[in-house]
């Protein structure tokens, strides 16, 4: 069985720092996308809360994930973050050993 890591969280920031925000998150969706071998990394501004921004991970293991969290990248990112106002931060991560599309 080949189990993946998916992880689905939020970050909160105060609305009117969002456009400060994005181009720290860009830069951090690229460089993972790049250097972290993730399936799948996405990001979504809420359009109905303010200042929320949503993520959907998909890690082919818990290695992969681990090795995310302490890449080069994700640093400057926390640094960026944390000079934006970040207000909250809410991350889970389940093992996923079948799936199907549906």
């Amino acid at each position: 069985m080949n189990t993946k890591v998916a992880v689905f969280g939020t970050l909160r920031f105060p609305p009117d720092r969002m456009a400060e925000v994005l181009p720290h998150l860009k830069t951090l969706v690229d460089a993972t996308y790049k250097h972290d071998g993730c399936i799948a990394y996405d990001v979504a501004v809420d359009p109905f809360d303010s200042g929320l921004i949503r993520f959907s991970e998909l890690w082919p293991s818990q290695i992969s994930l681990d090795n995310h969290l302490v890449a080069a990248h994700i640093k400057p990112w926390r640094n960026a973050a944390k000079q934006c106002g970040l207000l909250a931060r809410e991350f889970i991560a389940y093992e996923v050993s079948s799936f199907r599309e549906v």
